[in-house]
């Protein structure tokens, strides 16, 4: 069965929100273990949809859209200043091979390889939002998507999960409730 765009668009609505992020990241411990702190998770990370930043090269500035379909920035929730992790999160789209795949990640390494700046939401604008010492991709695939793409993943040592398309609504409403009941 082809992968559908509303299965992306699904998992873009979903890791949009601080909840959904997390969600994800639970899915690749060591990426879970940067959060700075999981008892705030809304002043612990910053997730930006489609991000833009704003790149400063040779004295120009010029603002550019980076090629994966999320940033999840995190923050120290005390100082509230951006920490130096960055995750770049690439969702598998549809019609869209390994190569495509990898490429929208190596776009984004030579984006990212100067002095940069995040163009944050509204609400985090305050943040400083300098470029950081480290970045590190995951990639969404589905059921659905080649397995072509998970060898070639695996060849390339990158991080991945895979979603079940039917899963993702009820996986989130299930971690919303889940942090509910733990404030």
């Amino acid at each position: 069965m082809p992968l559908k765009k509303s299965d992306y668009e699904t998992c873009l609505a979903q890791y949009c929100h601080h909840e959904g992020a997390i969600a994800l990241l639970k899915q690749y411990r060591p990426y879970l273990e940067m959060i700075p702190s999981l008892r705030r998770p809304d002043e612990s990370l910053i997730t930006i949809p489609l991000p833009l930043v704003r790149l400063r090269h040779q004295g120009n500035i010029s603002a550019t859209a980076l090629p994966c379909d999320v940033a999840i920035v995190m923050c120290d929730p005390e100082w509230k200043i951006k920490t130096e992790v960055e995750i770049l999160v690439f969702i598998h789209h549809p019609h869209e091979d390994f190569s495509d795949l990898l490429g929208r990640w190596r776009q984004a390494q030579l984006c990212l390889d100067q002095d940069y700046e995040w163009l944050m939401p509204p609400r985090h604008q305050h943040i400083l939002s300098e470029g950081a010492n480290k970045i590190y991709p995951l990639f969404v695939l589905f059921t659905e998507s080649s397995e072509r793409i998970q060898r070639g993943m695996v060849g390339a040592e990158l991080p991945f999960v895979v979603q079940v398309p039917d899963g993702l609504c009820d996986d989130a409403r299930r971690e919303k409730e889940e942090l509910e009941a733990r404030e």
